[in-house]
């Protein structure tokens, strides 16, 4: 039986920091992308490319201290050609919204692809009730419903409506699909592996797609400074390793609908980050989106349900779905 996030356990209540801290890391994303010297596609694959690294030296580490602790909740690597099947859908995922984000930015306004890119709790509470039957409280979608309407206020007065923009603003809503279909899957392959197998192994698989989509694109891969590696290092270490770990091991113990709802955050801090480090003006309606966002997170919070252990502990979305059809 599910219970509420208000009566979790204490590792529960440390997801959610967790989760905004993450939310946090990934704002910086965007600043990182304005910096960079080379294309946007190509910048997205050296984000992930030189995380790797990082991601494959943590999962050693967190392999060796298992071993040494004798604890085996989760898999510390995947074993069979089905383990990596279901870790490509992740990766995939990932590679899907990032493509397609930043192909976006290219047809319509940044404004525009940012928004519709961050209707993905609506994906993800769609795809949760159709692929598990979770239902959402209404208190949930009334706190989604404020979380979305904060969004719209925060970049409302850059939003326009144009019927050149109509494809771009297409594919800001099919990055909004991917980038669901990427938290759906996070949440339930994190009970099947560890945080950092399914970062290190889901982050192979998006560095491989999106090295095709770059070449696809044309753009060139040449780093042709210090301070342009400097960018895409920075941009690997604070939003990738760090801010998606955390959302990562947060979607272990959060609901999916949640976490996608916690996550409207990251346009809020990004406009701060813009403010401090771009110099970009701050308007009085971004701070007014802010704040309705946060109170949204809030109300979402307090109608939201903890996972279900026995389903989780299957790690497996088919014999989770199975189990549920059998209950």
């Amino acid at each position: 039986m599910s219970t509420s996030l208000s009566a979790a356990s204490p590792i529960v209540r440390l997801a959610l920091p967790a989760l905004l801290a993450g939310a946090v890391g990934i704002a910086f994303a965007p600043i990182f992308v304005r910096l960079s010297e080379i294309g946007p596609i190509a910048t997205a694959f050296y984000r992930t490319l030189f995380a790797l690294p990082l991601l494959f030296a943590w999962m050693s580490l967190e392999g060796r201290r298992a071993g040494r602790d004798g604890e085996a909740p989760v898999q510390d690597r995947p074993r069979t050609l089905r383990d990596h099947m279901l870790l490509a859908i992740p990766g995939l995922s990932f590679m899907g919204d990032l493509a397609f984000w930043h192909i976006s930015i290219t047809m319509t306004t940044v404004a525009n692809a940012t928004l519709l890119a961050n209707f993905a709790p609506v994906f993800v509470t769609l795809g949760g009730w159709m692929l598990w039957r979770v239902t959402p409280t209404r208190t949930f979608l009334a706190g989604m419903a404020i979380a979305m309407t904060g969004a719209i206020v925060l970049m409302g007065e850059s939003l326009t409506i144009s019927a050149e923009q109509i494809m771009g603003d297409a594919l800001g809503v099919v990055t909004a699909v991917f980038y669901a279909a990427y938290i759906l899957s996070i949440g339930r392959l994190r009970a099947r592996f560890s945080t950092s197998v399914l970062m290190t192994w889901s982050t192979v698989y998006t560095c491989a797609g999106l090295l095709v989509c770059t070449l696809a694109a044309g753009e060139s891969m040449v780093i042709e400074s210090l301070y342009a590696l400097g960018i895409l290092v920075a941009l690997a270490a604070v939003s990738h390793f760090g801010g998606q770990s955390l959302i990562a091991y947060a979607l272990a113990h959060l609901p999916a609908n949640f976490g996608s709802v916690s996550l409207l955050l990251q346009p809020a801090v990004a406009a701060v980050l813009a403010w401090l480090i771009l110099a970009e003006p701050l308007s009085p309606w971004q701070g007014v989106g802010g704040v309705i966002i946060l109170a949204g997170i809030v109300l979402a919070r307090r109608g939201s349900r903890a996972p279900a252990p026995a389903v989780e502990a299957a790690g497996d979305p088919v014999v989770a779905t199975q189990a549920k059809e059998k209950s």
